[in-house]
């Protein structure tokens, strides 16, 4: 046989099965067509043959003219009759994957198809010098075996279909025909007005699988494709397993939001009932994020993303809840992003700055010291105080070297202010992941030595929630900084965690009572029975009394007028900080103020 070398040769776990099918191949052979060869030659032959089949349909790339060959080759052994063929593909087609204990794969089916065709082309084409009514015969057969290939096709590309669209374990449309329906309806080729999408999450399934297994997991998957399938709705067109634990429901001819928030109703419900799974209870709630709308072309697709945005939100609002996609709050988290991504090319371009508060001493009225307030000159949006971007800070490790930027600046101006006002003392804000830097008191030290500012004009105001617990690094960075000299005073007290067992054994200095504290309480709170003007002052005395008790210098924030300056200064309170006293400005006119009170003082 005039076959060029094989390279690729079936792999050697086939080969038991391949004997048996070259064994059953050359018995059909010899039934179908004689030449006058022994047992042996007719079993060597078709042998040889085989593993040519093997190795066509098991090779990648595919060989385009092995099919071929091996067909001219199986008429040059002299078995050219109609039925030899006949046989042939019968046998191939019915048996080959089967001997070999191949797995099912659709793309392998094809591949044997493929190699099919051509053995019948190639056989046509070798026994082309036959008689006519030979070739004619040849030619039915090759057609009958070409439509028969063509049926096999058609079925292998629909389980292949089904593959690709469908999820495996759960049986449900997979996250490509989810994206596909959602595609035929923003190309209106459905007569939809409006529609819904309700994407869900099972809140801490990897749980499930790290203390179950995966086996249990995979079970309960199952188990929550059939609650979700379940849920009955005339307008629920596809519900879908997105991924891993992810689900969605696709609803068309909605009519508004509230038919969305129904569906993710029935959700919750459906899946609010514990699952039991390989003899164990489960418990599980979903997160459910929905969104709905109007369909224009190429809006549908847009459904899903909104339907993913809002289950964001539902967990970070504490999971087992749904919400809804809202314009807004996703214009206004993604102005947030962009200002988190702009932050560290910001750092390095210099745009963060301080403006001062001042902060007074409540008998005398003079400047004792100042709050340092971060500031950041977008060249875009404008000067943006802290509450813009603080938070964004802290959320990341940005916070870390923009505290230290900005701690070096309070200091190195404090430094300078000690020229005009000696003792002026400067407070900068410091966050929970700066204290717990291990490092933080001895960058604190070099700050202060590059500066030359006393540690005793550093005042680090620390929120009550920063020191919740006392271990770990935080306490001992409190308690370096406070070897250092550095003043520490918790901030906003009495909004917070109100520790007071902690508040005594705290390294600290001074206590600043948020704003909230300093201002009359509502009427609307208070019972008329014991209503009195000077509940309010009583209770201010009772917290400065505290702080005094505790060895504290208090100080009262939101300070806006005169009369509250005069009731924290009968309450004992010693500092005073607000709009009454001034408000946060550019270190220039913290200058001007200190130089017009010296100038105030020398002629009085």
């Amino acid at each position: 046989m005039n076959d060029r070398p094989d390279t690729h040769r079936a792999d050697d776990r086939h080969r038991p099965g391949a004997e048996e099918f070259a064994r059953v191949w050359a018995a059909a052979l010899h039934r179908a067509h004689y030449v006058p060869i022994s047992a042996e030659e007719r079993h060597g032959i078709v042998a040889g043959l085989t593993d040519r089949l093997v190795a066509g349909v098991l090779t990648e790339p595919v060989d385009p003219g092995a099919g071929q060959r091996i067909g001219a080759d199986l008429v040059a052994a002299g078995f050219g009759s109609p039925e030899a063929l006949g046989r042939t593909i019968a046998i191939i087609g019915s048996r080959l994957i089967a001997d070999l204990r191949l797995p099912p794969d659709p793309a392998l089916d094809a591949r044997l198809t493929g190699l099919l065709a051509e053995l019948a082309i190639g056989f046509a084409s070798a026994a082309h010098d036959r008689s006519l009514q030979a070739q004619d015969l040849v030619r039915l057969a090759a057609l009958a075996a070409h439509t028969r290939a063509e049926e096999a096709l058609r079925v292998s590309e629909a389980r292949f279909r089904r593959f690709a669209t469908h999820d495996q374990l759960t049986g449900l449309p997979n996250l490509t025909l989810f994206t596909e329906r959602l595609g035929r309806i923003s190309a209106a080729g459905d007569p939809v007005d409006r529609a819904g999408v309700c994407c869900l999450d099972i809140d801490d399934f990897a749980a499930v699988n790290d203390v179950l297994g995966h086996r249990v997991g995979n079970l309960l998957l199952r188990d929550i494709a059939g609650r979700l399938g379940a849920i009955t709705d005339r307008r629920i067109d596809l519900v879908a397993r997105l991924d891993s634990d992810r689900f969605a429901i696709l609803m068309v001819g909605t009519t508004c939001a509230e038919d969305t928030a129904k569906i993710a109703d029935r959700v919750l419900a459906a899946l609010a009932a514990p699952f039991h799974v390989a003899g164990t209870e489960v418990p599980l709630t979903a997160s459910v994020g929905v969104a709905e709308g109007p369909v224009r072309d190429g809006s549908a697709a847009k459904l899903l993303r909104a339907s993913e945005i809002a289950l964001h939100w539902a967990k970070a609002d504490g999971k087992a809840t749904w919400r809804q996609f809202d314009r807004d709050r996703s214009n206004s988290d993604a102005a947030r992003y962009r200002l988190s991504a702009a932050m560290p090319a910001a750092l390095r371009r210099g745009e963060f700055t301080l403006a001062y508060q001042p902060i007074a001493d409540l008998r005398s009225g003079r400047l004792a010291g100042v709050e340092a307030l971060a500031r950041w000159r977008h060249p875009r949006l404008g000067l943006l105080t802290a509450a813009r971007f603080i938070e964004l800070a802290e959320r990341t490790s940005l916070v870390v070297p923009l505290g230290n930027h900005l701690l070096e600046q309070a200091c190195r101006q404090a430094s300078r202010w000690q020229r005009n006002q000696p003792g002026l003392y400067v407070s900068v804000n410091v966050s929970v992941r700066q204290l717990q830097q291990d490092g933080m008191a001895a960058a604190v030290a070099q700050v202060l030595d590059r500066t030359g500012l006393p540690p005793g004009l550093l005042q680090l105001e620390v929120t009550e929630q920063a020191v919740i617990e006392l271990s770990g690094v935080v306490m001992d960075t409190m308690t370096a900084l406070m070897k250092l000299g550095v003043r520490i005073v918790i901030d906003d007290f009495g909004v917070g965690y109100a520790n007071l067992a902690n508040l005594r054994a705290l390294p600290l200095h001074g206590l600043k009572l948020d704003a909230s504290l300093t201002r009359p309480s509502a009427p609307a709170f208070r019972q008329a029975a014991t209503y009195h003007p000077s509940n309010d002052d009583d209770f201010l005395t009772t917290v400065v009394s505290l702080g005094h008790k505790l060895g504290l210098t208090v100080t009262a924030e939101g300070i806006e007028t005169a009369e509250q300056a005069h009731r924290l200064t009968a309450t004992g309170c010693d500092n005073g900080q607000g709009w009454y006293f001034g408000r946060p400005v550019p270190p220039d006119e913290i200058t001007d103020a200190i130089v017009a009170q010296n100038h105030s003082m020398l002629t009085t």
